[in-house]
């Protein structure tokens, strides 16, 4: 009691979320008995144009060859990526792999197969796709078309002016909605959620490799300048980690 009370009092916010979240008897019987309506598995934009995305049949690269190669790069050549790249690296990250007692399992693990993440992209040079936000439709593997627009210099700023937001194609927006995975696991539900974002942000980053692209994970940005860009409220929803993602120099 004495070490929970020092921590509360003279410890960051950090140790406070750490100690706030550890699994003990008690929060897994709170677990069980706190569960309550489970939320809608997927988020839609109804009104929005829809870009049907090509079938993510790509072989690539093996496994072990990717991981060797993969790295974090910050600089990207001015060439497009094409739908078909879009694809790939949208299947890989939360794609529909296959089922289990009727429920859709994708391609990186969740906790109780809630799937809490949304992915927007900022798309910047893209063949076929117009410059502006789109929203992955995991269901119906598509886009949908949100809002036009060059970001460039938006995305610049929330990022920190890190230069990666000037040069790459298109900048992956990953975001959580906490209450699909908090409404069974309560407080340790924040825990999965963050680890389930670095498991899609790795699975883009050897797909990337594989298709012979190159992509580097921020976690340094103004969380409320990229949650206005894609328009997400900050609370229910709100972003978590980005990706940039481009062809090599």
């Amino acid at each position: 009691m004495t070490k929970i009370l020092f921590i509360f009092l003279f410890s960051g916010i950090g140790a406070k979320f750490h100690e706030k979240t550890k699994l003990t008897p008690l929060s897994a019987v709170k677990q069980v008995i706190k569960l309550g309506k489970k939320p809608q598995p997927y988020k839609t934009y109804p009104d929005a144009e829809k870009i049907k995305l090509p079938l993510p049949d790509y072989r690539g690269m093996v496994l072990e060859e990717a991981i060797k190669r993969r790295r974090s790069v910050r600089n990207y050549s001015s060439a497009p990526l094409t739908l078909e790249e879009i694809s790939q690296l949208l299947f890989s990250a939360q794609g529909i792999t296959g089922y289990y007692a009727g429920i859709p399992l994708r391609a990186a693990p969740s906790a109780g197969a809630l799937y809490p993440v949304e992915i927007y992209l900022i798309v910047l040079n893209v063949n076929g796709l117009k410059k502006g936000i789109y929203h992955y439709n995991v269901r119906e593997h598509s886009l949908e078309f949100i809002k036009e627009g060059d970001f460039k210099n938006e995305i610049f700023k929330a990022g920190l002016f890190q230069e990666m937001f000037l040069d790459a194609p298109v900048i992956f927006v990953y975001t959580a909605i906490f209450k699909r995975t908090t409404y069974k696991y309560d407080e340790r539900g924040y825990r999965y959620v963050y680890i389930e974002i670095g498991h899609i942000a790795q699975n883009v980053s050897l797909q990337a490799v594989s298709l012979g692209l190159v992509s580097c994970v921020i976690g340094a940005f103004f969380d409320d300048m990229v949650n206005k860009i894609i328009e997400v409220d900050g609370k229910e929803e709100a972003v978590i980690y980005l990706q940039t993602i481009g062809k090599p120099k």
